[in-house]
C-alpha cells in the first residue's frame, strides 16, 4: 500500500504515453501554438484582475512602495518559472505541476496537487468572474441614450454581489451604526453590501444575493473552450491586443497627471502595509504556470514553453511597476482601496471618456483570464483521469472540437455555481495559497532529480549555481538584520508580545454597556471637548488618533484586556506559518550545505513558501481542509 501511494512514473513512460495517444490514437489534442501564442496567453493570464481591481488594494495598503512587492513577486515567480521550464522541457505533456509531481514525488503528492490546481484554477477564475461583473456592472451604468429614455443601466445590488459579502456588509453596518456613525458616512463597499442584504428578494427567510453576471460570463467562455483550441487562441491573442492598448493610453496619459508629491512618504505603512498586499500582487501573477498545461497543443514545447513564460513574466512585470506608479502618482495612495482603481484615478481627475474606456477594456481583460484559467483546468483533470486517479469519461477528446469536452462542461459547473455566492476577498487567498503550494512542490521537485542520473534531460535546463554558501549565509543574515533593524517587531514576534486590535475590531466587539464607557472616555479625552457622548462616533474619532495617542487611550480604557489586546494563543496561532517557514529555512539550509543544492529553485522554493506564510493561519487550514475533503 506504501509503495502503491508513492509509486512514481518515468519520464519516458509519460512520453510512451503521450506519443501513444494514450490508447486513443485518433483523438489527440491538436498541436498550434508557438512562442508567440504562449507568449499572449501567458498576459492574458497575467494582466486581468490583478491591474484592473486587486492593484487598488495593494496600492492603498503599501503606497508607492508597493513596486517593491512587484518586483520581489515577479522575481519569486521568474525562480518557480525557471522550475517549470525545466520540467517542461523535461516532460512536454499536459498536466503542470500535477505531472511533474507525478514524476518528482509520487502518486500521493502528485494527487495531492493536482486538486491543489484545481482549486487554483476554478478558485480563481471565481474571483475573476467577481471582478469582471464588478465592472461589467459599473460599465452598464454609465450607457446613456436619452432619445430612448435610458439613463444608464442599473442592475440591482442584490444581483451584483456574493451572499457572503452582502451578509457580513449588513452586520459590519449595524455594529458601526451602533458605535454612533451615521448611515451616510458609511463606506462605499459597506453602504452597498448593507443595501444589497436589504433589498434583496427573500424566500421564507432566506435573502436571494447572487452575482448573475459573473454566472454569466463563466457559461460564455466555458463554451467558447469547448469549441476548440484554435478558436480560444484567436480570441485570447484579439482580447490581449486589446488590453494592452489601453494599458499603454493609461500611461501615456496618466503620466501627464502625476504629481511626485503623492509619492512622499513613498511605503506610508512601511514594511508591513507592503506586505499585506502578498495577496493581492501574487494574485496578479498567477497564471503563467497554466502554459504548461497546453504543453501537448505546442508545436515545439521543449523550446516554446520556457521562453513564453518568461517573456510574459517580464512583460507583466514593466506593465504593473508602470501602472502602480502612475496610479499612485495620480492621487494619495490611501484612497485606492476601490474595486476599479484605474476608472476611479481618471474619475478623480475629470476624465470621463478615460473611465469608459477603462471599463470597457477591463471587460475584455478580465475575460481573457477566464479563457486561460478555463482552459488550464480541464486539461489537469484529463491528465489525472489518464493516470486512474479520476474516472475515464474526464479524458475524452471531442472526436470534431479536439478538446477534453466532458472535463470542460464540467469544470464550466464547478466554477459557474460558487460564482454565485463566494466571497472575493476569500477566494483571492486561496486561490494564491494553491498556486504557491504548486510553485513550491515545482521547485522542490526539481532539486529533487538535479542529481539523479537516470533522469532524462530536456533542451532547457536551469543555470547551475552551488547553494552551499550562499543560502545558509544570507538566512544568518536576515536574522541579525531584523535584530538590528527591526528589533522591537522581532522581539515582540519571538516572544509573542500582546498587540493592540485595530480600530474597527476594538468598536465592532463592543456590547452596549462597554460602548457607553468607551463614548464617555472619548468625551473626556476629546480636544476641544465633545459634549453628548450619545452622537459620538467613537470609530471615526479613534482612526483619527495618531498611533501613539490611540495606543494611550486603548491602555488607559476600562474595557476588558481581551477587547483591547490580542495575546496568547489567538495572537500566537497567526504566527505558526512563519514559524513553520523558519524551521524549513533551517533544514533547507543544511541540505544546501550537505547536498549542494542548485540555487534558482531553491530561491524559489524560499520566496513561495514566504509568501504562503504571509497569507495567514486560517487561509492555510481552509486549503489544506480541502485538499483533504476531495
Amino acid at each position: 500500500m506504501f509503495e502503491k501511494l508513492f509509486r512514481k512514473k518515468s519520464i519516458s513512460k509519460i512520453l510512451k504515453d503521450a506519443a501513444g495517444g494514450y490508447g486513443d490514437h485518433e483523438n489527440t489534442l491538436h498541436k498550434t501554438l508557438g512562442v508567440r501564442d504562449l507568449t499572449a496567453f501567458g498576459i492574458a493570464a497575467i494582466i486581468g484582475a490583478g491591474i484592473f481591481s486587486t492593484i487598488g488594494k495593494a496600492s492603498a495598503d503599501g503606497g508607492p512602495a508597493v513596486i517593491f512587492l512587484f518586483i520581489f513577486t515577479a522575481v519569486a515567480c521568474s525562480f518557480a518559472a525557471f522550475a517549470y521550464a525545466e520540467f517542461a522541457s523535461m516532460v512536454p505533456v499536459s498536466g503542470s505541476a500535477y505531472t511533474y509531481s507525478y514524476v518528482a514525488f509520487g502518486e500521493l503528492v502528485a494527487w495531492i496537487i493536482g486538486w491543489s490546481l484545481i482549486m487554483e484554477y476554478s478558485i480563481g477564475n471565481i474571483t475573476v468572474a467577481i471582478s469582471w461583473s464588478d465592472y461589467f456592472t459599473g460599465l452598464l451604468s454609465t450607457i446613456k441614450i436619452p432619445f430612448l429614455g435610458i439613463n444608464g443601466i442599473h442592475v440591482p445590488d442584490w444581483a451584483t454581489m456574493d451572499y457572503l459579502s452582502a451578509y457580513n456588509g449588513n452586520k459590519h453596518a449595524e455594529a458601526l451604526l451602533a458605535a454612533g456613525k451615521n448611515l451616510n458616512a458609511l463606506d462605499a463597499a459597506t453602504a452597498l453590501a448593507n443595501n444589497a442584504w436589504l433589498t434583496a428578494p427573500k424566500i421564507g427567510g432566506f435573502h436571494l444575493v447572487a452575482d448573475i453576471p459573473a454566472l454569466g460570463i463563466i457559461i460564455l467562455i466555458t463554451w467558447l473552450i469547448y469549441r476548440g483550441m484554435k478558436e480560444s487562441r484567436n480570441a485570447s491573442n484579439a482580447m490581449v491586443v486589446v488590453k494592452l492598448a489601453v494599458i499603454m493610453l493609461v500611461l501615456a496619459v496618466g503620466i501627464f497627471y502625476v504629481d511626485t508629491r503623492n509619492w512622499n512618504p513613498f511605503a506610508p505603512n512601511g514594511v508591513s502595509g507592503v506586505l499585506k498586499g502578498v495577496s493581492a500582487v501574487f494574485f496578479a501573477y498567477i497564471g503563467f504556470d497554466a502554459i504548461s498545461t497546453t504543453a501537448e497543443e505546442c508545436k515545439n514545447p521543449q523550446r516554446d514553453l520556457p521562453r513564453g513564460m518568461m517573456w510574459a513574466i517580464i512583460i507583466c512585470t514593466i506593465l504593473y511597476v508602470a501602472i502602480a506608479l502612475v496610479l499612485t502618482g495620480i492621487v494619495k495612495s490611501d484612497t485606492l482601496a476601490v474595486g476599479d482603481p484605474l476608472a476611479f484615478v481618471f474619475d478623480q481627475i475629470d476624465l470621463k471618456l478615460m473611465s469608459g474606456i477603462i471599463a470597457v477594456s477591463a471587460v475584455f481583460a478580465m475575460a481573457s483570464v477566464l479563457l486561460v484559467f478555463q482552459m488550464g483546468q480541464p486539461r489537469i483533470w484529463m491528465s489525472m483521469s489518464r493516470d486512474g486517479l479520476l474516472p475515464k469519461s474526464f479524458s475524452k477528446i471531442h472526436p470534431k472540437y479536439k478538446t477534453p469536452s466532458f472535463a470542460t462542461i464540467v469544470v464550466g459547473f464547478v466554477v459557474a455555481i460558487p460564482s454565485l455566492f463566494m466571497n472575493l476577498t476569500i477566494v483571492t487567498d486561496l486561490c494564491s495559497i494553491g498556486t504557491l503550494f504548486a510553485f513550491v512542490l515545482v521547485c522542490a521537485g526539481v532539486l529533487v532529480l538535479q542529481n539523479r542520473p537516470d533522469v532524462q534531460r530536456g533542451k532547457f535546463k536551469i543555470p547551475y549555481v552551488n547553494s552551499k554558501f550562499i543560502v545558509p549565509i544570507a538566512f544568518i543574515a536576515a536574522l541579525v538584520f531584523a535584530f538590528t533593524q527591526y528589533e522591537k517587531e522581532t522581539k515582540a514576534f519571538f516572544f509573542n508580545s500582546p498587540r493592540i486590535v485595530t480600530t474597527v475590531n476594538f468598536v465592532t466587539s463592543l456590547n452596549g454597556e462597554e460602548l457607553k464607557i468607551v463614548k464617555a472616555e472619548i468625551v473626556k479625552n476629546a480636544t476641544p471637548q465633545i459634549m453628548l457622548a450619545e452622537k459620538v462616533d467613537a470609530e471615526s474619532y479613534l482612526s483619527a488618533l495618531p498611533g501613539d495617542r490611540y495606543e494611550q487611550f486603548i491602555s488607559a480604557s476600562k474595557v476588558s484586556f481581551e477587547k483591547k489586546y490580542e495575546s496568547g494563543w489567538s495572537l500566537f496561532k497567526h504566527k505558526i506559518p512563519m514559524w513553520i517557514f523558519l524551521i524549513i529555512c533551517v533544514v533547507i539550509s543544511y541540505y544546501c550545505v550537505t547536498k549542494n543544492l542548485s540555487l534558482i529553485p531553491v530561491l524559489g522554493l524560499i520566496s513561495c513558501l514566504y509568501m504562503m506564510c504571509e497569507l495567514g493561519i486560517s487561509t492555510g487550514l481552509v486549503s489544506v481542509s480541502g485538499w483533504l475533503l476531495v
